[in-house]
């Protein structure tokens, strides 16, 4: 990774954890519990006015977001970032359209206000909307709460602990080849109360980390340098992620080590330090057919990119194109039985999964979480939807997946943890491999390229390995695979069994204008496709 590329991900990292009316607090303060008390206060304040002035709806979100970044680079400290935005957010339905306000101070004069402000929104679309808002019916919960199973609150952790943790890792891997070596730790906690005219009062706390890092090695002759990055995943967890339990440790074909529900930094950086410099000396990939093994530190972007976001239905109605467009999967394609994959290839929406990014108890629609089939036996039979876009898709029901990023941001569809289902037959990453005869062994996330409408895209990865008649031969360099979505899941010919199943996952997911970001994961098993062109990302125009 260049300076300019480093300075580019953890500022936009740090920014993405620095929402609106934010400010910088001292690391004490991020231990203060939420206060359910008072959300209920100013939650009944804003249902009440709401009331009062002809909403036929309303959702109140009393949200106090909480981060914390620490960036360091070979034995420096960079920066260390605490900070809190809370506020009120308000949504109501009047005379059939939407309409949102929110205020940064937490009084109920201000609410009720802000409820004042989201009427008067509402009374303006409605004079200008075509079509009125058709709400699926979600039944109150009365008075619940949720929270993120945790052993462990990393924001409880000193924070001169999680400076020695990082400074540990990079002394480490510049000890054992690499030349360069920067290592970042986010964490997140959401403390969120919602209710709504539809009887739910919900408190939820939801906490979120990250630990990536970049090992750089350099030929100092010629100038030339390779990096390697971490290949963990982001994850719903508590600081307990990072003790390096041996069950959360996976050998794989080849010497990598793979992660699943528990992450061993030091050791994933000794072994990045040693592998960016072996990549220095690796040869060039040469383009053509292999068939592929793709880890699910690699696949899980391949999922999200083009399985996860096409089946946003916004973006298949139209509604969202930015971030890189629409979708190809429009609802004709459902309804015709459209062959997404082959019949091995299961896609899950789940917002329940335990350790994913993306688990809470219930939506910011006050909808409680769920698992549903996006793609069954290859078949593609569903969407993700929310509360107003259910009834587009024949149903009665919302899919649980709405989402705002802050108190101050309107909730909308983002996207559930999507995930490849594992192998029904009993099969392990080192049989898989043994059976290829000439291939490619992709690892961790790499560079991409997708287009428009999610159908055409690209994608590199941090390791890449030959494989030549069922053994691993050596690292190879410049290497990306090419794809058409539907084409490339129906080339899927064997995934392995639940034993390999892990996590990958976007912690800054973005979406929307004004921009959004969410977190979400991608599961998987190690996973096989035959025949997928591989190109030369090194290559020149015309060489």
């Amino acid at each position: 990774m260049r300076r300019r590329d480093f300075l580019a991900f953890t500022g936009a990292g740090l920014a993405g954890l620095m929402l609106p009316h934010g400010r910088l607090i001292a690391a004490e303060q991020l231990l203060e519990p939420g206060d359910p008390a008072l959300g209920k206060r100013l939650a009944d304040a804003a249902l009440q006015a709401a009331r009062g002035a002809g909403a036929s709806y309303c959702d109140v979100r009393i949200g106090r977001y909480l981060s914390q970044g620490i960036i360091t680079r070979e034995r420096n400290v960079e920066n260390v970032t605490n900070s809190e935005s809370a506020g009120v957010g308000v949504r109501v339905i009047v005379d059939g359209a939407w309409g949102f306000a929110a205020t940064h101070q937490r009084t109920p004069e201000q609410v009720v206000q802000a409820v004042a402000q989201a009427v008067a929104i509402a009374r303006a679309n409605a004079k200008v909307q075509t079509r009125r808002v058709q709400l699926a019916a979600t039944p109150g919960v009365g008075e619940v709460s949720w929270r993120t199973p945790l052993k462990k609150n990393a924001m409880a952790v000193p924070v001169q602990d999680k400076v020695g943790l990082l400074l540990d890792i990079n002394a480490a891997a510049l000890g054992a080849g690499a030349d360069y070596f920067n290592s970042t730790l986010f964490l997140v906690n959401e403390q969120k109360y919602f209710a709504s005219s539809d009887g739910s009062w919900i408190d939820q706390d939801v906490h979120r980390i990250w630990l990536p890092f970049t090992a750089t090695a350099v030929d100092k002759a010629s100038g030339r340098f390779r990096t390697r990055n971490g290949l963990s995943a982001p994850m719903g967890m508590g600081y307990e992620f990072l003790d390096g339990e041996r069950s959360g440790r996976f050998e794989l074909p080849g010497g990598v080590v793979g992660y699943g529900h528990s992450y061993d930094p030091r050791e994933d950086a000794l072994a990045a330090a040693r592998q960016a410099r072996e990549k220095l000396t690796a040869p060039s990939v040469k383009p053509g057919r292999f068939d592929v093994v793709l880890d699910p530190s690699n696949l899980f972007l391949t999922i999200h990119e083009n399985v996860g976001h096409p089946l946003e239905l916004d973006r298949v109605l139209g509604y969202e194109a930015n971030y890189a467009g629409t979708s190809f999967a429009t609802l004709d394609k459902r309804d015709a039985g459209f062959r997404w994959g082959s019949d091995i290839v299961n896609f899950v929406a789940d917002k329940t999964a335990p350790g994913s990014l993306g688990a809470v108890g219930y939506d910011d629609e006050g909808v409680k979480t769920q698992r549903w089939d996006l793609v069954r036996d290859g078949i593609l039979v569903d969407y993700q939807a929310t509360r107003d876009e259910a009834h587009i898709l024949g149903r009665d029901a919302s899919h649980g997946c709405s989402y705002a990023d802050s108190w101050s941001s309107v909730q909308f569809q983002r996207m559930a943890n999507v995930s490849l289902a594992p192998g029904k037959a009993p099969l392990s990453v080192a049989e898989m491999v043994k059976d290829v005869e000439n291939g490619l062994y992709f690892h961790g996330r790499g560079s991409y390229s997708i287009d428009q409408q999610r159908y055409n895209a690209q994608f590199g990865a941090q390791l890449c390995y030959q494989i030549k008649d069922g053994r691993i031969t050596g690292l190879v360099e410049d290497a990306a695979y090419q794809i058409r979505t539907p084409e490339f899941w129906n080339a899927c010919s064997a995934i392995c069994d639940e034993r390999d199943f892990r996590l990958g996952g976007s912690f800054f997911d973005g979406k929307g204008q004004p921009s959004q970001v969410s977190a979400v994961s991608h599961g998987s098993s190690t996973t096989r496709f035959n025949g997928i062109n591989i190109i030369n990302t090194a290559r020149s125009l015309g060489a």
